[in-house]
Protein backbone atom coordinates (compact mmCIF):
# COMPACT_ATOMS: atom_id res chain seq x y z
CA UNK A 1 0.00 0.00 0.00
CA UNK A 2 1.71 3.47 -1.20
CA UNK A 3 1.15 6.85 0.62
CA UNK A 4 -0.19 9.12 -1.70
CA UNK A 5 2.66 12.39 -2.71
CA UNK A 6 0.77 14.76 -0.50
CA UNK A 7 1.05 12.99 2.40
CA UNK A 8 3.61 11.28 4.74
CA UNK A 9 3.75 8.95 7.89
CA UNK A 10 5.04 10.08 10.97
CA UNK A 11 5.01 8.67 14.20
CA UNK A 12 3.51 10.02 17.32
CA UNK A 13 3.11 9.29 20.77
CA UNK A 14 -0.40 7.39 21.59
CA UNK A 15 -0.95 9.90 24.18
CA UNK A 16 -1.11 13.05 21.68
CA UNK A 17 -2.93 10.92 19.64
CA UNK A 18 -5.25 10.18 22.42
CA UNK A 19 -5.32 13.89 22.84
CA UNK A 20 -6.20 14.61 19.57
CA UNK A 21 -8.88 12.22 19.53
CA UNK A 22 -10.31 13.69 22.05
CA UNK A 23 -10.15 17.39 20.88
CA UNK A 24 -11.32 16.27 17.52
CA UNK A 25 -14.72 14.86 17.75
CA UNK A 26 -16.92 18.01 19.33
CA UNK A 27 -15.79 19.96 16.49
CA UNK A 28 -16.20 16.97 13.88
CA UNK A 29 -12.45 17.04 12.66
CA UNK A 30 -10.59 14.18 11.88
CA UNK A 31 -7.64 13.20 14.30
CA UNK A 32 -5.29 14.14 11.52
CA UNK A 33 -7.14 17.16 11.02
CA UNK A 34 -7.24 18.42 14.68
CA UNK A 35 -3.16 17.44 14.93
CA UNK A 36 -2.81 19.57 11.86
CA UNK A 37 -4.78 22.95 13.35
CA UNK A 38 -2.27 22.35 16.29
CA UNK A 39 1.02 22.00 13.93
CA UNK A 40 -0.87 25.30 11.72
CA UNK A 41 -1.45 27.17 15.33
CA UNK A 42 2.27 26.77 16.45
CA UNK A 43 3.82 27.71 13.16
CA UNK A 44 1.39 30.43 12.94
CA UNK A 45 2.42 31.91 16.70
CA UNK A 46 6.13 30.89 15.96
CA UNK A 47 6.50 33.13 12.79
CA UNK A 48 4.69 35.56 13.71
CA UNK A 49 5.46 36.49 17.61
CA UNK A 50 1.23 36.39 18.50
CA UNK A 51 0.18 35.48 22.18
CA UNK A 52 -2.13 32.13 21.77
CA UNK A 53 -5.09 33.98 21.76
CA UNK A 54 -4.62 36.09 18.91
CA UNK A 55 -3.00 32.91 16.77
CA UNK A 56 -5.78 30.96 17.51
CA UNK A 57 -8.18 34.12 15.79
CA UNK A 58 -5.29 33.94 13.08
CA UNK A 59 -6.27 30.38 12.59
CA UNK A 60 -10.12 30.46 12.73
CA UNK A 61 -9.97 32.66 9.96
CA UNK A 62 -7.53 30.55 8.12
CA UNK A 63 -9.87 27.73 8.45
CA UNK A 64 -12.79 29.50 6.61
CA UNK A 65 -10.33 30.23 4.00
CA UNK A 66 -9.82 26.44 3.89
CA UNK A 67 -13.38 25.89 4.05
CA UNK A 68 -14.52 28.62 1.43
CA UNK A 69 -11.81 26.94 -0.80
CA UNK A 70 -12.93 23.18 -0.45
CA UNK A 71 -16.25 24.39 -1.06
CA UNK A 72 -15.65 26.01 -4.41
CA UNK A 73 -13.71 22.95 -5.45
CA UNK A 74 -16.58 20.94 -4.51
CA UNK A 75 -18.97 22.95 -6.41
CA UNK A 76 -16.30 23.33 -10.04
CA UNK A 77 -13.17 22.28 -11.01
CA UNK A 78 -12.76 25.37 -13.04
CA UNK A 79 -12.35 27.47 -9.77
CA UNK A 80 -9.23 26.17 -9.28
CA UNK A 81 -7.16 28.94 -9.69
CA UNK A 82 -9.21 31.26 -7.84
CA UNK A 83 -9.13 28.98 -5.12
CA UNK A 84 -4.99 28.95 -5.22
CA UNK A 85 -5.02 32.85 -5.57
CA UNK A 86 -6.99 32.64 -2.62
CA UNK A 87 -4.68 30.68 -0.33
CA UNK A 88 -1.52 32.34 -1.79
CA UNK A 89 -3.22 35.55 -0.42
CA UNK A 90 -3.71 34.39 2.74
CA UNK A 91 0.08 33.33 3.03
CA UNK A 92 1.45 36.30 1.56
CA UNK A 93 -0.35 38.19 4.20
CA UNK A 94 0.94 36.01 6.51
CA UNK A 95 4.10 35.65 5.52
CA UNK A 96 4.27 39.68 5.67
CA UNK A 97 2.92 39.99 9.20
CA UNK A 98 0.19 41.71 7.37
CA UNK A 99 -2.59 39.83 9.11
CA UNK A 100 -1.10 39.26 12.31
CA UNK A 101 -1.07 43.08 12.24
CA UNK A 102 -4.89 43.01 11.51
CA UNK A 103 -5.21 40.56 14.31
CA UNK A 104 -4.08 42.65 16.67
CA UNK A 105 -5.76 45.49 15.66
CA UNK A 106 -9.39 43.60 15.53
CA UNK A 107 -8.57 42.25 18.89
CA UNK A 108 -7.67 45.48 20.27
CA UNK A 109 -10.40 47.50 18.97
CA UNK A 110 -13.34 44.55 19.89
CA UNK A 111 -11.56 45.38 23.33
CA UNK A 112 -12.10 48.95 23.35
CA UNK A 113 -16.00 48.03 23.06
CA UNK A 114 -17.99 47.64 25.97
CA UNK A 115 -19.47 44.54 26.84
CA UNK A 116 -23.36 43.53 25.86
Amino acid sequence: MSTPANFASVKLPAALVQQARDAAQPLRRSVAGQIEYWATLGRVAEHTGLTAQEARTAIEGYEGYEVAARTVLQASSARTAQVDALIASFIAVEDDGSLAQRVRSVIANNRKKPAP
